[in-house]
């Protein structure tokens, strides 16, 4: 079952909101804090022994709170954190704007149990770039209940990050 709208509205699942306006029917928008270049490589292995996260570089809003982005890969944060319940998951899907711009966002699943603050990778394919002004609307988060009730939640290196 996908959580509908009343069921996010309270901020108990979704905190920081810019605005109640971001509540859709089946989800919530989560909006751009920042983006980040990649500058390294990043090493994953089995069990996370040797696992080094790739270094990335902040990039600067313009005057105006834009940022154009060429055609490439980016970490984006959001400026929302979230408390996902413990029989729940959530998945994030790129707005239509953005694939519409030539652009998505492809992200991890987010368990049951999990608090914080997300990012996810932003590819731009338009080889023009794109440009994304700071708290523009790029995801909708959508939770979905999980079959069978609580389970195991949670306990990552990424639990309460950036909150």
């Amino acid at each position: 079952m996908i959580l509908p709208k009343h069921a996010l509205i309270g901020g108990k699942v979704v905190s920081n909101l810019i605005s109640e306006s971001q509540f859709q029917p089946a989800g919530v928008d989560l909006t751009l804090k920042d983006a980040f270049v990649f500058e390294s490589a990043g090493s994953i292995d089995f069990d996370n022994s040797e696992r080094k996260l790739s270094e990335v570089k902040k990039l600067e809003f313009d005057a105006k709170g834009w940022l154009h982005l060429a055609k490439g890969s980016y970490k984006v944060v959001y400026n929302e954190a979230v408390k996902i319940p413990s029989d729940c998951i959530a998945l994030a899907f790129p707005r239509s704007s953005l694939l519409r711009c030539g652009a998505f966002l492809q992200c991890a699943v987010w368990d049951p149990g999990y608090e914080g603050r997300r990012e996810s990778l932003l590819i731009v394919s338009n080889g023009h770039g794109i440009r994304l002004k700071k708290d523009a609307r790029i995801v909708q988060l959508v939770f979905l209940k999980i079959d069978g009730g609580k389970g195991e939640t949670y306990s990552g290196k990424y639990h309460k990050e950036n909150l």
